[in-house]
């Protein structure tokens, strides 16, 4: 089943009530009850909004990530449960004492995956994706020539025009691409923990000072699904260069937009739990190839 992202931005009073979420809206006079095992995310955004711990504690038991913005409205930090595995232990103990060839492999995976769903995001516009399919044939091993940097520099050019340059802080549209990846970097974390994973110890990111580079790593595959959003956005709102509530909304959609995986059509959130649970058999030696979707 597809559980629910939700979106809060009015003041509000969060509880727990008979194993379900009760949301008491301040000034309206209205209440309602969510079941808990049918969320997936939420995304605190208003700074008036108060969370019981009975309710932290449940959601945490659910494995609900929850997405806490700060007073600008931009996404801050997450809340995640640190036990989201039965075998957790074992699956730690396989993933620290990974191999570099076998991490340099499953980056060169991921690289060779993430620059595939590029090109087919650009064939989708009716973009020209030459030489993207090329340069995937051409990964290395820990992807040592830089290949997916290679690919980015056309596929950016390509995507959004020869003046657009993808930085952090950088000129419309690199914040609405900054919220999506924040979404799509929480709905890979949660799925990571859920299947035994250390979130830390990523397969390339290494940051001493990132407690998510696992993460990183494995939401790379998916980035141009984002993309795609975000472009379809700039078309829809061509004169809106902040990112007002309507885009943030139709940015969580995108855990719900459909991806192929396994020759099948899945939802995003539903692929991302198939790639993190490979990721995990590949850490254990009972798979060579972790599962990554397509863009469709």
């Amino acid at each position: 089943m597809l559980k629910r992202t939700l979106y809060f931005t009015k003041p509000a009073y969060l509880s727990l009530k008979n194993k379900q979420l009760l949301v008491e809206i301040k000034d309206e006079n209205q209440s309602k009850t969510i079941p808990i095992e049918d969320i997936s995310f939420m995304l605190i955004e208003h700074m008036q909004i108060n969370m019981s711990m009975p309710l932290i504690e449940e959601l945490m038991n659910n494995n609900v990530a929850v997405i806490l913005c700060d007073s600008k409205h931009h996404p801050q930090s997450m809340l995640i449960n640190m036990e989201g595995n039965h075998q957790q232990t074992e699956i730690y103990r396989q993933q620290v004492a990974a191999s570099e060839p076998l991490k340099k492999n499953l980056w060169k995976q991921t690289v060779i995956a993430k620059i595939e769903n590029q090109a087919k995001a650009l064939v989708k516009l009716g973009i020209n994706a030459d030489p993207l399919p090329y340069l995937a044939t051409q990964v290395k091993s820990g992807d040592s020539d830089n290949r997916e940097g290679m690919a980015a520099r056309i596929y950016w050019k390509r995507l959004f025009g020869e003046d657009f340059n993808r930085e952090r802080h950088g000129d419309w549209p690199n914040a609405i691409l900054n919220y999506g990846y924040i979404v799509l970097r929480a709905a890979v974390a949660r799925a990571l923990t859920g299947s035994g994973l250390l979130l830390s110890f990523g397969i390339f990111h290494s940051n001493r000072y990132n407690a998510f580079c696992l993460a990183d790593d494995i939401m790379e595959p998916y980035r141009p699904v984002v993309d795609l959003a975000v472009w379809d956005i700039c078309q829809k709102y061509p004169d809106i260069d902040i990112v007002e509530k309507e885009i943030k909304a139709e940015l969580l959609e995108i855990l719900a937009s459909d991806v192929g995986m396994k020759k099948q059509t899945r939802p995003l959130m539903i692929a991302i739990t198939h790639t993190t649970a490979s990721l995990a058999a590949c850490f254990a030696g009972t798979k060579k190839q972790i599962e990554f979707p397509a863009i469709v």
